[in-house]
């Protein structure tokens, strides 16, 4: 067909020549042709012809200097999904690259952030195995979210939120560990701007109203530094850079600065040809303005994460403002503008290009295997916004390795860091020749020792999991669980299940319980309820996560095997069966009641009955957390029913209390003395290691009345070290 490319197609073709030296371009214009053909009659909610998306992308992708490959597929991406266009088409018509780019990218447009957990786990881990086969297809895929960002006002109010979430904490953050800068900071930008405009406005308005007047000083800056280095300098160029919004956003309303006290919304970069003339311009700038203590960072020595490399320092101009100065080498400043794309941009003018990719890509096979065994979501999300932060801090070990880890990583994360084994046999740990805890957090520079032992079967504690920071790190301790606790792993899987079902009242026959676990076993994908215990034991499967589906399937087949109890039914039930509880139900005698051990309801409280299958009437508290707020439009009305205190009530019941206490030596003990001085029994305690270092801890008691209680609340408020104690509400 006759194709009408009003431009555009040398548009495309133009902007490949000026960024890349890939000139196929014949593969590109059959590419071209095809998406337009098969997207003719298509337009975007915005109205405009949805051809525009895929050539947008394509160009977004030229830009960056991809090759032709890349560049087709970009054109196709959407083709395979929208229209009538097979892979098998595109490997036919394109090869078989082409096709496995397209098909990639059509994986990835799949994820929805909002979509159902299970779904959402598996898209997200699928972006990370099309990453680690050619990691091509993410920057497709970034180029093809940076389009959709830019264009999303035609979108809901809801769908832009859900993007742009969705953009902060999955894409953006990919971006930056693949060092494309540009990408990175339009990405965040676009997306604060849909997600907090009223600070979005405010950074630009803060930006705007000194302008003229910061740009005029930058350019004074310039001036100087061009006049004092230019005639020993070849190829040197000087340029000025304003920070992102995001950048100034993160510092305002996450790190609490006043606009005033951002010393980086305006730099000037040096660009210089080696290594040694980017040391030799940083003296002559401390020699130039007087340098701002603690300000400077040597990232030529020590790159970050995502290969950055540069010098940064911050000094103090006339008037005594001050401004940064960024310094590096050509190379380097390709690298921190296009990242791993420089691979194919610069390819002849990199050195060493690809021992250098194989690194920047060990970070992408790492994910894939730390997270190939996980089915939360969460914790893959997790993953994605801790693993990739833009944060990165640097350990160093006693030989003089450099250690780099995500900002918070912690002692453990280090040993791990080091080697699994390492990690495993870690009895303690030293920072700067000092002794810290395991759960010490890693500042830059630190110099850290791992304390280890040889002592046969030693290994991991499982409360390191709700220690570490870093997927590397957790996966090693599964790992080691795994496969050297697998019989231990099974009875904590157990007592976990039978604790949380005892908790949520799920109960069922011994043989129908058997099946009900496998049910759940192998929804989860596990071969055997022992391999579900397993997983759950060392923390393979959260089963906090899955619990609302369990509960929802238990009620299903409860509702299936047995119709809803009446009153009268329960009275022929349990005739004969006085309940001695102090509790009366209006138009009931003699039926058995039992007070709910989720909210232990105590005489004083308010209070309502629920009808159980073949067990009575269960009293809870009116505040309970497992009562419906409005009784009249729940899903069971008829089984909730009104219940009051007698005079006559039972002479003890179970109250419990939480407590929260900084980590006091000998506290259980003064707990336990006054309670006994006021002669209450305890019927359960129990304590909870708290993340900030206090401790929460359980407490049921025996008591007669609620002022009783209020009296032990107000006793125990007195015992040093005690933050606060509150009546359990469920």
């Amino acid at each position: 067909m006759t194709v009408n490319y009003d431009g555009k197609l040398e548009t495309l073709v133009g902007i490949m020549k000026r960024h890349s030296d890939n000139r196929d371009f014949e593969t590109v214009k059959r590419a071209y042709d095809l998406a337009k053909e098969k997207h003719e009659g298509q337009n975007r909610l915005s109205g405009e012809p949805f051809f525009i998306h895929p050539f947008s992308v394509a160009c977004i992708t030229a830009r960056l200097g991809m090759d032709s490959e890349a560049v087709s597929a970009a054109l196709l991406h959407d083709a395979v999904e929208d229209t009538d266009l097979t892979i098998d088409d595109v490997r036919r018509d394109f090869g078989v690259n082409i096709a496995m780019l397209v098909d990639g990218v059509t994986k990835l447009g799949k994820i929805n952030y909002v979509s159902k957990e299970e779904l959402q786990a598996e898209n997200v881990r699928k972006m990370f195995i099309a990453m680690s086969e050619d990691i091509r297809v993410i920057i497709i895929k970034l180029c093809d979210r940076l389009h959709n960002m830019r264009t999303i006002d035609a979108q809901t109010a809801q769908k832009q939120l859900d993007k742009s979430k969705e953009t902060l904490e999955i894409y953006a953050p990919i971006a930056h560990r693949l060092g494309i800068r540009a990408v990175k900071e339009e990405l965040e930008d676009l997306a604060i701007k849909h997600l907090d405009l009223v600070a979005y406005d405010e950074i630009e308005g803060l930006l705007e109203r000194d302008k003229e007047y910061r740009l005029s000083y930058i350019e004074s800056i310039k001036s100087m530094l061009r006049e004092k280095l230019g005639d020993t300098i070849e190829n040197l160029s000087i340029e000025g850079r304003v920070k992102s919004v995001h950048g100034i956003y993160r510092k305002m309303y996450i790190q609490g600065k006043q606009f005033e006290e951002i010393y980086d919304i305006y730099a000037v970069r040096v660009i210089v040809n080696s290594v040694t003339e980017c040391y030799n311009v940083l003296g002559l700038v401390h020699e130039m303005f007087q340098p701002i203590p603690g300000r400077f960072k040597d990232y030529i020595s020590t790159p970050k994460s995502n290969m950055y490399q540069s010098l940064h320092t911050t000094v103090i101009g006339r008037h005594g403002a001050p401004f940064e100065v960024q310094i590096r080498t050509w190379d380097m400043h390709y690298t921190a503008e296009y990242g791993i794309a420089a691979h194919w941009k610069y390819k002849a003018g990199v050195s060493g290009s690809d021992k250098l990719f194989e690194r920047r890509l060990e970070w992408i096979r790492k994910m894939v295997e730390n997270q190939s065994e996980s089915d939360d979501v969460e914790e893959i999300v997790r993953t994605i916004k801790t693993d990739l932060a833009p944060e990165d801090v640097f350990g160093v070990t006693p030989g003089g390795d450099l250690i780099n880890l995500p900002a918070g990583a912690t002692a453990i994360d280090f040993a791990y860091a080091i080697h699994s084994a390492v990690g495993n046999r870690m009895v303690g740990a030293k920072a700067n020749g000092r002794i810290v805890p395991i759960d010490y957090v890693i500042k830059t520079g630190d110099v850290v020792e791992i304390i280890t032992t040889n002592v046969q079967g030693h290994g991991p504690s499982r409360d390191w999991l709700k220690i570490v920071k870093t997927s590397e790190a957790r996966s090693k301790i599964r790992s080691w669980f795994k496969k050297e606790r697998y019989a231990e792993n099974v009875e904590e899987g157990k007592r976990e299940v039978e604790r949380e079902f005892r908790r949520n009242s799920i109960y069922l026959p011994d043989k129908e319980m058997e099946k009900f676990i496998s049910d759940v076993a192998e929804r989860q994908h596990c071969s055997s309820p022992d391999d579900f215990y397993n997983k759950i034991g060392y923390g393979g499967i959260i089963l906090s996560r899955i619990l609302p589906r369990i509960r929802e399937d238990y009620l299903k087949i409860v509702k299936a095997n047995q119709p809803a109890p009446t009153p009268e039914s329960i009275v022929a039930k349990t005739t004969n069966r006085a309940s001695n509880s102090g509790v009366v139900i209006e138009g009931i005698d003699n039926c058995l009641i039992k007070l709910s051990r989720c909210c232990n309801p105590i005489p004083g409280d308010s209070i309502v009955g629920f009808i159980t299958r073949g067990h009575g009437v269960s009293i809870h508290k009116r505040e309970c957390p497992n009562v419906p707020q409005n009784l009249a439009t729940c899903e069971q009305p008829e089984r909730w029913i009104p219940a009051r205190w007698g005079e006559k009530s039972a002479k003890q019941f179970v109250a419990g209390l939480y407590i929260f206490a900084f980590d006091k030596f000998g506290l259980i003990a003064e707990i336990s003395t006054a309670i006994a001085n006021m002669r209450v029994g305890i019927n359960r305690i129990s304590t909870h290691a708290m993340k900030n270092g206090n401790y929460s801890i359980e407490l049921e008691v025996f008591v007669e009345s609620q002022e009783q209680i209020k009296s032990i609340i107000a006793r125990l408020m007195k015992v040093d070290g005690i933050i606060s104690v509150d009546r359990q509400k469920g």
